[in-house]
């Protein structure tokens, strides 16, 4: 299995969620700069040009939420993500997926001072409806399957944790709560270099 991966991009989620199940894998540095001839061989595996992405044998998995599910359901001895058949698998697609498809492009347009045209048209809404939804999907304790950790706690946590350390999200008190539970995993301090709140 390879992961390709740049520690300033999107796969340091992965890389988390790779250290989480303690598997062997082949780390590929990419060089992101434009023109890099590392990039120029990603576009090859990935026409995106972008990172992570994961090489398992013929299959080539790209995207976050994908990587982290994809691994989960592979190495189902970890307990990373619910049984198939169990219910809570519906809460674990729904954290698994608002992550990338809703929060994060209404934090990057927020971001950039973009307001969309037509909120009500955007998957997303606007950013007050986001940031509330933030605020009620975070949990009050534990992880978001209560007692169990999952890739939705790497995916969605992840996600909120970035956007703090990045200034595109002023978290609350729960907010900062939660991340600092995430922040005491040490799989997360194996990839991740260590912010306060």
């Amino acid at each position: 299995m390879k992961h390709f991966y740049n520690r300033m991009s999107r796969a340091v989620t992965t890389d988390w969620m790779l250290k989480e199940l303690a598997i062997a894998h082949q780390q590929i540095p990419v060089d992101l700069s434009e023109n890099s001839q590392d990039l120029v061989k990603l576009q090859n595996i990935n026409p995106m040009g972008k990172v992570p992405v994961l090489v398992d044998g013929e299959h080539i998995i790209t995207e976050v939420a994908a990587i982290c599910a994809y691994l989960a359901d592979k190495f189902p001895e970890k307990k990373l993500s619910p049984n198939p058949s169990a219910i809570e698998r519906a809460t674990y697609y729904r954290y698994l997926f608002i992550a990338g498809n809703t929060i994060e492009p209404a934090l990057t347009l927020a971001a950039s001072q973009i307001t969309h045209p037509n909120s009500s048209s955007a998957g997303w809404g606007d950013i007050a409806r986001v940031l509330k939804t933030i605020e009620t999907l975070t949990p009050n304790d534990g992880w978001i399957l209560a007692k169990q950790f999952t890739a939705a706690d790497v995916v969605f946590g992840g996600l909120l944790d970035s956007a703090v350390m990045f200034g595109t999200l002023v978290p609350s008190v729960k907010v900062s709560a939660y991340i600092e539970r995430l922040r005491e995993r040490p799989a997360y301090q194996a990839t991740h270099q260590v912010y306060s709140i």
